[in-house]
């Protein structure tokens, strides 16, 4: 099988699993790596041993080799990003989100359409095993039709455990853009396209103060809305709440729960791969543990990198395509929108749903 050749720009935290899993996959190869930092990069090609070490994202995507650009930089970065590596020919698949505003998800799109070349974006965890489960169950009519949706992401942010939280508080961070892409594509994938949000948002406090390691102590400025309440209306009918948030101590808050007409459907964290599942069917009377019946119920990113280099040489749709993640960020950028104006905002973009995984092949492979 010949493997579709990746550069790697940004070697921060979230690169590590990249670089483990992306060399596991049987159709990806990592062929260089670059970053602001230039040790981060040479820890990275000795630790993982890449072949080369770019000096900047330019001389990168300059490299006739390199046929997909991961893009793992900030989020206020993506853009740039993208848009370079896109303007050299490069197919993209970005961290989340594809941008820090709509505006930059549009011109990001068009690029990429004029150009002739792949765009998608994490987050992937929908293709794992957890996710797909739930697709599966609730296509299968276990719950009936879907009715109603609740997504919560509800914490005190990052200033207490991240080594570098400040950006999250900054343009282009905040708990919808930052949590957002997990917990609506998720919902995306098993109801279907949004058609439309309201919702208030607000910033709870000016500042936070930093209380990890190395920067104890540095007080930031919040730049970003912090708590976000919404309601999406789907286009199956199904209405789903939603509540992300960096301002709660503690809560009881379930993590995604799918109501339909005959049962319950209790889906797991859209932040990892697997379990647990539970359903609840009316005459049971009892919520019951589901067996996972797909592949990747591990940490498996870069499984959308796989499935867009399967894409690249079948022709095929990636199922974490531009389609996919534009809508995604339509949606989340419409609660602002929607606050601001104290409005209902309606969804332009409609995707199909992605489609499923198949189980059961060799692991590894898509």
């Amino acid at each position: 099988m010949s493997k579709t050749k990746i550069g790697i720009v940004g070697c921060g935290a979230i690169s590590d699993i990249y670089l483990t899993n992306l060399q596991k996959f049987a159709n990806t190869e990592i062929i260089g790596v670059c970053d602001l930092i230039d040790e981060r990069a040479e820890n990275a090609v000795k630790e993982y041993n890449i072949p080369r070490k770019y000096k900047d994202m330019h001389e990168m995507f300059a490299d006739d080799n390199i046929e997909i650009v991961l893009n793992l930089t900030r989020p206020y970065e993506h853009f740039d990003v993208n848009m370079a590596a896109i303007a050299a020919g490069k197919h993209v698949y970005a961290e989340k989100p594809l941008g820090a505003t709509l505006e930059e998800g549009i011109k990001t799109r068009e690029a990429a359409e004029k150009k002739g070349v792949l765009l998608g974006g994490a987050p992937d965890t929908f293709l794992g095993a957890g996710i797909q489960t739930c697709r599966k169950l609730i296509d299968d009519g276990y719950i009936g039709h879907p009715v109603a949706a609740t997504a919560f992401m509800v914490n005190r942010g990052h200033e207490t455990w991240h080594p570098d939280p400040e950006f999250y508080y900054q343009f282009g961070g905040g708990p919808m853009l930052d949590m957002g892409p997990y917990y609506i594509t998720a919902l995306v994938n098993l109801l279907g396209a949004v058609q439309s949000v309201s919702g208030v948002a607000k910033k709870s406090f000016e500042t936070r103060r930093i209380t990890s390691q190395p920067h104890y102590g540095k007080i930031v400025d919040v730049e970003v809305a912090t708590h976000i309440a919404g309601q999406l209306s789907f286009a199956n009918g199904a209405v789903g709440t939603i509540i992300q948030s960096f301002d709660v101590y503690a809560h009881n808050l379930p993590i995604i729960e799918i109501y339909g007409t005959e049962g319950t459907l209790s889906v797991p964290d859209p932040n990892t791969f697997g379990g647990p599942i539970k359903l609840y069917r009316n005459e049971q009377k009892a919520f019951l543990d589901m067996p996972l019946v797909f592949d990747y119920p591990e940490n498996s990113r870069g499984l959308g990198i796989a499935d867009m280099a399967k894409a690249i040489n079948t022709g095929a749709k990636p199922r974490a395509g531009v389609d996919l993640t534009f809508h995604v960020l339509e949606v989340m950028t419409a609660f602002a929108r929607s606050s601001e104006g104290k409005v209902h905002v309606d969804i332009t973009s409609a995707p199909s749903r992605p489609e499923p995984m198949v189980a059961g092949l060799l692991p590894w492979t898509v």
